[in-house]
């Protein structure tokens, strides 16, 4: 294990900074002395800075400050909501008339919620829709722009895979109507593709979206590294909105080390510095705090979640000791890992190493051959943390319209 020495210098946002000259000569080795990297002790000394203040393309790790925003603006038990209305009456099996759908941007409705709507409908008596699945305003569905509810009609209408079906009966215990998998057939022919700014008038409610809470949502997609956070910023503001305030919870000496172009880290002039970066998940961890909530409730924790770090830093000595979010994007020479790591010694530490100009596969190995090294250097310890296995549709609610959530 390498020696913590008791070298003091001044540190970058003016607390002290004790050095790691082991740490800081494997950083030097593993990584290379021109990529960025600065590690944090909980009461904010520096423990290694190199290259800390070089802001390059951090890839997906333009996602913490989105999930920041989202969280300051939503709160964590925030749910999307999707409402499914009719435009005539129920006769015998069939709505007399349009279904009409919309939606204030849930962007984790799939399959599975389609099925658990369909579900829905058939209890309220609907198998048939005597005309179109109608429109009002935009929708995401499996992850993509769905222009006219196309491939949520399709779902509907019985496409989802049995996975989805299974996935629906293994959380609800009512059996569809006649056994089989929930569905509702269109009569009418397909709705244009053209997204409709306002829908029919008159359509009554009948069922009610509800997504699984943000907290949940948002651990799931950063467990992926899912890039609808793209248009999810919206929700946070906008790409603009998300910067400010990126820019507002660090130090002032830090503000111009902060871009995002975007909320999800596709955009060309996404940039920030390895200490930024550690900043901003101080600040996500702070927010978090509030409700009750920790790092390990909304970031991958190394090892056991699915994702982008389930087969990373998963040795026995290594898996579980890690949350973070990790960062892609080989077409800008960007590899990335922020994260923090529980010890027994240091309180909370927490890291941030920006690769740029080496290869994926290469930044990665490095990446997690230094951060072996860094936990062999504090008494880490793992994260007390437990998967949740529940599937996310497990997590959402459909209710009849007027039923109290």
């Amino acid at each position: 294990m390498l020696t913590l020495l008791a070298a003091l210098v001044a540190g970058p946002a003016g607390a002290r900074a004790v050095g790691m000259p082991g740490l800081a000569a494997a950083a030097r080795s593993i990584l290379g002395a021109d990529q960025g990297v600065y590690v944090e002790a909980a009461d904010g000394r520096s423990l290694l800075a190199q290259a800390a203040a070089k802001a390059v393309h951090p890839a997906s790790v333009s996602k913490v400050p989105t999930t920041l925003a989202l969280l300051r603006r939503l709160g964590p038990g925030y749910r999307f909501t999707t409402l499914f209305a009719g435009t005539g009456p129920i006769e015998e099996g069939t709505l007399q008339g349009d279904l009409v759908v919309s939606s204030d941007g849930d962007p984790y409705f799939v399959d599975e919620n389609a099925v658990l709507v369909a579900e829905r409908l058939n209890e309220m008596g609907i198998r048939k829709v005597a005309g179109q699945l109608q429109l009002r305003g935009s929708l995401t569905f499996d992850w993509q722009d769905d222009p006219g509810a196309v491939r949520l009609r399709q779902a509907l209408s019985g496409s989802a895979p049995s996975a989805a079906w299974a996935a629906v009966r293994g959380t609800d215990a009512a059996p569809a109507p006649d056994g089989g998998m929930p569905l509702v057939r269109f009569l009418g022919a397909a709705a244009s593709a053209e997204p409709r700014v306002a829908g029919p008038t008159g359509a009554r409610p009948l069922v009610i979206h509800r997504s699984q809470p943000l907290l949940a949502l948002a651990k799931a997609l950063n467990d992926y590294s899912n890039n609808i956070f793209k248009p999810l910023a919206d929700a946070a503001g906008g790409a603009a909105a998300v910067e400010a305030l990126a820019r507002s919870v660090v130090p002032s000496a830090m503000r111009a080390e902060i871009t995002l172009g975007d909320g999800a880290g596709t955009d060309p002039r996404n940039r920030l510095s390895p200490r930024a970066a550690v900043k901003l998940l101080r600040a996500l961890e702070q927010e978090l705090a509030a409700s009750g909530h920790t790092l390990v409730d909304i970031l991958p924790v190394a090892g056991i979640d699915e994702g982008t770090l389930r087969r990373r830093l998963n040795a026995p000595e290594d898996s579980g000791r890690v949350v973070g979010k990790t960062g892609t994007y080989g077409d800008y020479g960007a590899s990335a890992i922020i994260g923090a790591i529980a010890t027994r010694d240091q309180g909370t530490v927490y890291f941030a190493i920006l690769n740029h100009g080496v290869p994926v596969p290469e930044a990665r190995r490095r990446q997690d051959r230094f951060l072996h090294v860094l936990l062999a250097s504090v008494q880490s310890t793992t994260w007390p943390y437990q998967r949740d296995a529940l599937p996310a549709v497990a997590r959402a609610e459909a209710l009849p319209a007027g039923a109290t959530p």
